[in-house]
């Protein structure tokens, strides 16, 4: 019985000591597999993807001009006759009449440009009236030049519809009409008129802008007065002016805006801005005369000496503070000469049957006391008037 319970010991601890055996080596296996288990789902999770760059953002578009109906801008230069097509016309017989909006140095210099290129074709201008911004003058003045059916009418009309009625005893007859800057109600290119020429706006704009700039040494806080009607010459060249300095010159904050409907406000709108930002360093004025000299009325009054003026179109009283050293560091003008040179030219490729362009334009200049008397001769064909003149000699 010992001995057997011995064997039976012997046999049970021999069977634990084998099953302890095989369970250890079960644990080892599982403890491998997962070992390699979480290694190969380790593995199998993919890299991170780098994150992609912020594409940048599209540079903004630079101020273009576009017609009164989104015509393309075609550079005056563009406009030419070739010497048979002179000839051609030289020996027809041909006459002009000039029908202006209103004078001044501006329509002055517009109609000798005109003049001169019509003696060059041989083209006789019959005549030249003035219609004070009167649109009943006006289409009475169309009415009395029909009497002497000239050719040619070379005029800019006096608002859309006014213009259009004024204009249909021309078109009805077969007249040939190149307009500055606007054009009649409901008239179609290349069937009532010929083309439309006017100053490239956006660079008038940005000439201004840059002129501004420059005075300001690029840093600063300006004012910008703009014209609050819905006219698509000066709207063009103001909002040129802002987008340029916005763009270009982050140094200068445009701190106050005004639109001005009434010329006669500009003293009143720039006196405001004087007093709501008595650091302001310059003002834009959309035009010279009205605007910009009531802008320099507010400036003399307030005493602001060192507020720059930058404005548009040559004239006398912003000229002579220009070159005076005084509030006007420059003047952004177009090539008015030029002007009426191109109208007359588009004047012939009507008589010609020649196709003319529905937006015509001639270059900007920036003038300053530096070039005030090339940019009068640029701009008008002319020198400046003689105070300007006398003092540049000061």
């Amino acid at each position: 019985m010992t001995k057997n319970r011995r064997a039976s010991r012997l046999l049970l601890w021999v069977s634990l000591i084998a099953a302890f055996a095989m369970f250890a080596a079960s644990c080892g296996g599982d403890d491998d597999d997962g070992a390699a288990s979480a290694t190969t789902a380790a593995a199998a999770v993919p890299e991170p993807e780098p994150e992609p760059e912020p594409e940048p953002e599209p540079a903004p578009e630079p101020p273009k001009t576009q017609g009164p109906g989104g015509e393309e801008a075609i550079a005056s230069d563009e406009i030419t006759l070739s010497d048979d097509e002179v000839a051609e016309v030289q020996q027809g017989g041909y006459t002009a009449a000039l029908l202006w909006h209103t004078a001044g140095a501006f329509t002055d210099a517009v109609s000798q440009g005109a003049r001169d290129a019509f003696a060059e074709l041989g083209i006789e201008v019959i005549a030249e009236t003035n219609a004070n911004f009167d649109a009943a003058q006006q289409a009475n003045d169309v009415e009395t030049v029909m009497a002497q059916q000239p050719d040619i009418i070379i005029s800019l009309a006096i608002g859309p519809d006014a213009g259009a009625e004024a204009f249909r005893p021309a078109v009805e007859a077969g007249v040939h009409l190149v307009f500055l800057s606007n054009i009649p109600q409901g008239y179609v290119h290349g069937e009532d008129y010929v083309g439309i020429v006017t100053d490239d706006l956006a660079a008038m704009g940005i000439t201004a802008a840059n002129l501004l700039a420059d005075a300001l040494g690029g840093e600063g806080e300006v004012g910008y007065i703009f014209h609050d009607a819905a006219y698509y010459v000066t709207n063009q060249r103001d909002q040129a002016f802002k987008s340029w300095i916005e763009i270009n010159y982050p140094g200068i904050t445009i701190v106050a805006e005004q639109g001005l409907a009434d010329p006669a406000a500009a003293e009143e709108i720039a006196t405001a801005m004087l007093t709501r930002h008595p650091d302001l360093d310059g003002i834009y004025a959309p035009w010279s005369v009205g605007p910009a000299d009531g802008v320099l009325a507010a400036l003399r009054a307030a005493g602001a000496s060192d507020v720059a003026l930058v404005t548009m179109d040559l004239d006398t009283n912003v000229s002579l503070d220009l070159v005076e050293g005084g509030n006007v560091v420059g003047i952004a003008a177009d090539e008015a000469y030029n002007l009426g040179r191109t109208m007359a030219l588009e004047g012939a490729y009507g008589l010609l049957g020649k196709s003319a362009p529905a937006f015509v334009v001639v270059p900007a200049i920036g003038v300053t006391a530096d070039n005030i008397v090339e940019g009068y001769q640029q701009s008008l064909a002319a020198d400046p008037p003689q105070e300007v003149l006398d003092a540049l000699d000061r």
